[in-house]
C-alpha cells in the first residue's frame, strides 16, 4: 500500500473546490437581457438601464416586439410620436427631413428620440434622467397600454 502524499491531496481538493465554485458561479450568473430586467415585449433599450457617463446628445431608443407602438416620456415630458411612413417625400429619390420628435419605425417597431435644437429636449443636462416608454399593441390601442421606466446618468 502506498503512502498518502498530503500535499498532492490538499492541492487536488483545492483545485476541485475551485472548479465547483466556478461552475456554481456560472450557473447563477445573470447577464444580458435578464440583467436589464426588460419586460418580454421590449427587446432592447438605449441607453441601458442605470447607464452612467452617457453623452448629453445621446439618442433614446426603444425596440419593441413587432406589432407594438408607443410614446416616450422623458423627465416627465411626453414627446410627440411621428410614424416615419407619414413623412415620406412626395418626390421619389428626394431625401426626407425627419421632425425633431420621437420617430416610430413600424418595420422595426422602434421608437427613437435624438435631442436637437428644434426638439422639446435640446440636450440632456448633467445628472440623472428618467425615461418611461408607454407601449401598446397596434390593434388594441392606447387604452390597453403598459409602461416601463428606467434611468440613465449624463456626465
Amino acid at each position: 500500500m502506498r503512502r498518502v502524499k498530503w500535499q498532492m491531496l490538499v492541492a487536488s481538493l483545492v483545485i476541485a473546490a475551485c472548479l465547483v465554485g466556478i461552475g456554481a458561479a456560472l450557473s447563477i450568473a445573470i447577464t444580458g437581457r435578464e440583467a436589464l430586467g426588460l419586460p418580454p415585449l421590449i427587446e432592447s433599450i438605449e441607453p441601458v438601464r442605470g447607464a452612467r457617463q452617457v453623452p448629453a446628445q445621446t439618442q433614446v431608443i426603444v425596440d419593441l416586439q413587432p406589432g407594438y407602438t408607443g410614446v416616450l416620456v422623458i423627465d416627465g415630458l411626453e414627446l410627440e410620436t411621428v410614424n416615419v411612413e407619414d413623412v415620406q417625400s412626395a418626390t421619389p429619390g428626394k431625401q426626407v427631413t425627419l421632425p425633431a420628435t420621437t420617430i416610430y419605425e413600424p418595420g422595426n417597431a422602434t421608437l427613437t428620440f435624438a435631442p436637437s435644437e428644434n426638439a422639446d429636449i435640446t440636450g440632456f443636462e448633467q445628472g440623472e434622467h428618467v425615461v418611461q416608454v408607454i407601449y401598446w399593441k397596434l390593434i388594441d390601442g392606447r387604452s390597453a397600454a403598459r409602461s416601463f421606466t428606467w434611468t440613465f446618468e449624463v456626465f
